[in-house]
């Protein structure tokens, strides 16, 4: 099986994210950044798995181009949806449901939502003033939870080989 992890990252939770989610994932993984590449080609994969995060309430422009572009071709694959974010309990399922379209959603063998984290360190001035704002917090936070990440992996792995 070969899988490819796509995703944004503006401070890093995302990747890592993806990272560890590949340390649990069977077959062939590739990690791919879309800021380093838009346009992958996605038919030699049997699966892909989109990872996302919120800034502002909202998943990348790039992302959301990317999803747009390849609705079909993802729709005709496994596929495998996560959100970094926050938020948790139904603020967090709604900002799932409206980062990622209907069509992926219910084709998606599973979906997570795995945490985040405010690396203020990463963050310039605007980005520090806003999050202090809205969450109270002025240190670096973790929420990324490798217990979600585990299973969504063990989801994935019995979806994807069930196949085979």
């Amino acid at each position: 099986m070969k899988i490819l992890i796509v995703f944004v990252s503006s401070h890093g939770t995302t990747e890592k994210a993806a990272h560890m989610l590949s340390d649990f994932l069977e077959g062939n993984v590739k990690i791919l950044d879309l800021n380093m590449n838009a346009h992958p080609d996605l038919t030699p994969y049997d699966g892909v798995i989109i990872g996302a995060s919120i800034h502002g309430g909202f998943i990348s422009r790039k992302e959301k181009k990317f999803i747009s572009q390849n609705i079909d071709m993802l729709a005709s694959k496994k596929i495998g949806l996560y959100l970094c974010c926050m938020r948790e309990g139904e603020d967090a399922v709604e900002q799932f449901e409206h980062a990622f379209p209907k069509k992926l959603r219910d084709k998606a063998l599973t979906s997570g939502l795995f945490g985040g984290e405010f690396l203020f360190s990463k963050m310039n001035f605007l980005e520090k003033m806003i999050v202090k704002k809205v969450s109270g917090e002025t240190d670096d936070v973790s929420k990324l939870d490798v217990d979600l990440i585990k299973e969504f992996a063990r989801q994935f792995n019995s979806e994807i080989l069930c196949d085979v």
